[in-house]
């Protein structure tokens, strides 16, 4: 009984082990990936159409003319005019691509709108198999 008991532990020891790495499990970045913060006016007409729809809140797209892959970030209505978004990190992994970006308000002294805003970005990069995880 007390074999089976200690046997038991044992187990119980192991199963733990393994989900606390399979949980750890880190991603391992490849490379950066060299991207372009396009403008409205080079936007895919079909993503334009996809953006206009979405804008009202926030939201993540992605979207390939099976030479580039543009990866999109909006970040709803937003109360003011003034805001932009910086590109955090764009990177590889063995199986995602990797995409954070942060929302950055207007300065205390810019002159804003009371109008509502719909910030969002594109993002071109290569075309790319993997999976866009975004962060």
């Amino acid at each position: 009984m007390k074999k089976l008991k200690s046997c038991g532990i044992l187990m119980a020891c192991m199963l733990l082990l393994v989900g606390c790495t399979l949980l750890s499990e880190e991603k391992v970045k490849l490379r950066d990936l060299d991207f372009t913060v396009l403008s409205e006016e080079k936007i895919p007409e079909q993503l334009m159409a996809v953006i206009e729809e979405k804008k009202a809140a926030p939201f993540h797209v992605t979207y390939t003319d099976n030479d580039n892959l543009y990866i999109c970030v909006g970040y709803g209505e937003q109360e003011t005019g003034g805001y932009s978004i910086a590109v955090d990190e764009l990177y590889l992994t063995d199986s995602n691509i990797y995409a954070a970006t942060s929302l950055l308000g207007p300065e205390a002294s810019d002159k804003t709108t009371a109008v509502p805003s719909y910030p969002y970005i594109v993002i071109k990069t290569e075309y790319l198999e993997q999976t866009v995880t975004f962060e």
